[in-house]
């Protein structure tokens, strides 16, 4: 390649050369010009060699095209990120906001103007996940940081949601919540944790009738409620603020997304 590129440089420095001598003979007397034609047009005759074209130097079609719809997604998966719940906006009540990306939930304390419609929360601090389940195996990661108060889980589509409501699973609430900073709770029954998380993973096992908890630094078991479903399931996050001012939100982690190549042989 370097050769090549000295040839090139070569020809462009001649071609260059009798450029310019053409330009200064034509710039001349016309009867000195017309003398010296024969001389100017013997040396504007300049015959290049066309370039060698190598079989090496030929482009790698196949490399750069083939299965580009593939490669160019695989590239971009590095870029997105996934996350398998987001917050709906239409249930949350007044005085909580919402990210833009609709996965973190903070308590602002203010009531925002917004429309009473059935299904928001009017009472308490409660948002659902924007898809409900009834079927299937789903999981999701919620970040609570050092919330001091915070529940997670999951309720059946017909809660109350004007109101006062009860916590628990004979009302359809299947969650595990921290009052107090060191009180856990799962429906009545008291949690003693070696550890206080960091963040909560949630797993529903709808049609196995369970939703589990689990501590997402070690992937330890926290609690296990079992009941048999037979309405939608929402995810369902609350950010108790306490009133020393401990406002930090709830948070979905995203998740990585692979991609996995099977041999059709």
């Amino acid at each position: 390649m370097e050769e090549k590129l000295e040839h090139i440089s070569g020809d462009i420095s001649t071609l260059t050369d009798k450029i310019t001598a053409l330009e200064t003979a034509m710039e001349t007397e016309d009867t000195s010009f017309l003398k010296s034609y024969k001389n100017i047009k013997e040396r504007a005759q300049c015959t290049l060699q066309d370039p060698e074209l190598l079989s090496g130097a030929l482009i790698d079609v196949a490399k750069h095209l083939g299965n580009l719809t593939f490669r160019v997604w695989e590239k971009m998966l590095g870029m997105v990120q996934y996350t398998p719940v987001m917050l709906d906006p239409n249930t949350v009540s007044t005085t909580l906001s919402l990210s833009d990306d609709l996965t973190t939930v903070r308590h602002t304390g203010t009531a925002q103007n917004c429309p009473d419609n059935p299904e928001r929360f009017n009472l308490y601090l409660i948002v659902l996940g924007s898809e409900g389940f009834t079927s299937g195996k789903h999981s999701w990661e919620v970040k609570v940081g050092n919330t001091r108060e915070w529940s997670v889980g999951v309720v059946k589509e017909s809660i109350n949601r004007k109101g006062s409501i009860t916590c628990s699973p004979g009302e359809g609430f299947w969650v595990i919540r921290l009052r107090n900073d060191d009180k856990y709770r799962a429906g009545a029954a008291v949690l003693t944790l070696e550890r206080k998380p960091q963040s909560i993973r949630v797993q529903l096992d709808y049609d196995g009738g369970e939703v589990s908890f689990f501590n997402s630094s070690d992937m330890s078991l926290i609690y296990t409620f079992k009941h048999t479903f037979t309405e939608r399931l929402f995810p369902y996050f609350s950010p108790c603020l306490r009133k020393d001012g401990n406002d930090e939100p709830l948070q979905i982690c995203p998740v990585k997304v692979s991609v996995t190549v099977i041999s059709s042989q």
